[in-house]
């Protein structure tokens, strides 16, 4: 059973990026609209963005487990307003690989990765109620979501 919501949490965090793979350049090829922005030079190679979003699903995935994993909470409203925040957090990661990718919307993109970045630390809050593991794994997930909030900006500015 324990095995099975480590699968089930992993599922539910790698969503975005599968969804993603619809929209997104992949490293077989580029996005044809991504391709001709001017970009930050401060802006990672390609398969950096590959390797390092693999990692950070894998870290809030493992955070979402030891949060389902708790069993000494004492307050049930705790676990489900973390899983609340979770699910927004989930749905605006997707919307804005969409927004930007997709739709090449580079501004509603930074809108919505506003709301990405309140939300995750809201959900890092809700998950340090419960377990201080699964805070500090969703640290590096925030950090990421800031840079990428550089990024996007400097994209709309150089463009």
């Amino acid at each position: 059973m324990t095995f099975l919501k480590f699968l089930f949490a992993m599922f539910l965090s790698f969503l975005p990026g599968i969804l993603g793979l619809f929209v997104a350049p992949i490293a077989s090829g580029e996005n044809a609209w991504y391709g001709t922005l001017n970009n930050s030079a401060l802006t990672p190679e390609g398969w950096v963005f590959s390797v390092v979003w693999i990692i950070l699903y894998f870290l809030i995935g493992l955070a979402l487990f030891l949060v389902m994993n708790k069993t000494n909470t004492n307050n049930r409203y705790d676990k489900t307003n973390a899983y609340i925040l979770f699910a927004i957090n989930i749905i605006f990661n997707a919307l804005w690989t969409f927004a930007f990718f997709g739709a090449g919307l580079p501004e509603v993109a930074l809108i919505i990765l506003t709301a990405l970045i309140v939300t995750a630390i809201f959900m890092a809050r809700a998950f340090f109620r419960i377990s201080h593991a699964a805070f500090w794994l969703t640290v590096p997930y925030i950090l990421w979501l800031m840079f990428a909030f550089y990024l996007n900006g400097m994209i709309i500015y150089l463009n």
